[in-house]
């Protein structure tokens, strides 16, 4: 049996240590880190929640959120002074299964097989990403959009929105309106009538911007019920 995954090795000279972020096809999370020479901490892998719970994550690839950790660990890990690429980010096929099918013990073997696997080719992580992600046959990133780990959860209709982007459908206007509008994972395309033009990322964001600007401008404030007194700006 084999097990493709995607994994990186990122250490800092200042401290003599080391982090090690892999994912596995299955949609599982493994990290290890310690100093230079010695042998690794793992900590405890993490599956997926698609995995273990289809009702509440109905539609979400399992694949989705460890790769998501996958970055963020790797942007967290960076900003803290592990900038040298000990191991650079690459997919590997490994010639071994890993432990089925939610592993509570960390697979300290699967570690060792991809560092002694993994090419020594410097490449950013989301080409990897997206090398494993075709390798799988799933949608890619295009190569002109940058990722930005996001701080805080979305609201579910964006999360909603978001899996359809990711499953490559596209999210649309009513189409019975003279004006409107069609997001896909590669644009965003305004049209009216027949017509129509593509908005680069740029154009986008300020739309965005612009939109959310003009929401808040036109929300109605909550009604005073009677009796409330006035704030400090209603005083006479």
């Amino acid at each position: 049996m084999t097990t493709w995954v995607v994994e990186y090795r990122l250490g800092d000279d200042a401290s003599s240590r080391q982090v090690t972020a892999l994912v596995t096809e299955s949609g599982v999370l493994h990290r290890a880190h310690g100093t230079y020479g010695r042998l690794p901490r793992l900590s405890k892998p993490q599956p997926s929640p698609a995995l273990y719970s289809r009702t509440l994550f109905e539609g979400e690839h399992p694949l989705a959120r460890p790769i998501a950790e996958l970055r963020k660990h790797y942007a967290d890990y960076t900003k803290r002074g592990y900038s040298l690429a000990l191991v650079p980010p690459a997919v590997v096929r490994l010639d071994m299964e890993e432990h089925p099918p939610f592993p509570e013990k960390p697979h300290r073997e699967l570690m060792q097989a991809f560092i002694g696997a993994a090419p020594n080719t410097p490449q950013p992580l989301d080409t990897a990403i997206g090398a494993f992600r075709a390798t799988l046959g799933r949608p890619t990133r295009p190569a002109n959009v940058s990722w930005v780990p996001r701080a805080r959860p979305q609201p579910p209709r964006v999360e909603a929105m978001l899996r359809i982007l990711a499953h490559g459908s596209p999210i649309s206007s009513l189409q019975r309106l003279p004006v409107g509008w069609t997001v896909t994972d590669e644009g965003v395309r305004l049209r009216v009538g027949r017509t129509g033009e593509i908005l680069d990322r740029h154009s986008v964001v300020e739309l965005q911007a612009a939109l959310s600007a003009w929401l808040r401008f036109t929300e109605k404030p909550p009604e005073r019920a009677v009796g409330e007194p006035l704030g400090e700006q209603g005083r006479p």
